[in-house]
């Protein structure tokens, strides 16, 4: 499979499982209605708790993203790819809100920050 767990990033694991599958969603990785491993076998492939795919499984229904049908597995939902673009902006302010403080505290400007974000863009 396409996830992978790391240590190092702050995040819980079944948020790390459910993040690398959304944007498996977003990018088209993952197409509706694609067949997702089971709870047994993605916990076996990535070393961790069957408690924590569980988790991440179950999260990802509550959300709309994953259906589940008995006996079956777990699917890929056929969901709005704007709705999908408006959570990622809404978490990409969090993440620029945190740098614009971060940066503040040591003098960086917003300006500075839309400079490295231009630059950056440039390299894509």
């Amino acid at each position: 499979m396409f996830i992978l767990i790391s240590p190092l990033n702050p995040d819980p694991m079944y948020k790390q499982v459910m993040d690398q599958i959304k944007d498996a969603i977003a990018d088209g990785t993952l197409k509706p209605e694609a067949k997702l491993p089971s709870i047994r076998e993605m916990a076996r492939e990535l070393k961790i708790s069957e408690i924590t795919i569980k988790r991440a499984y179950a999260d990802l229904e509550n959300e709309g993203y994953i259906l589940t049908r008995s006996g079956l597995g777990s699917f890929v939902a056929d969901i709005n790819r704007e709705k999908l673009r408006q959570e990622k902006l809404v978490e990409s302010r969090d993440e620029i809100r945190k740098i614009l403080h971060t940066g503040k505290r040591f003098g960086i400007e917003p300006s500075d920050l839309v400079d490295i974000i231009n630059e950056l863009g440039e390299e894509e």
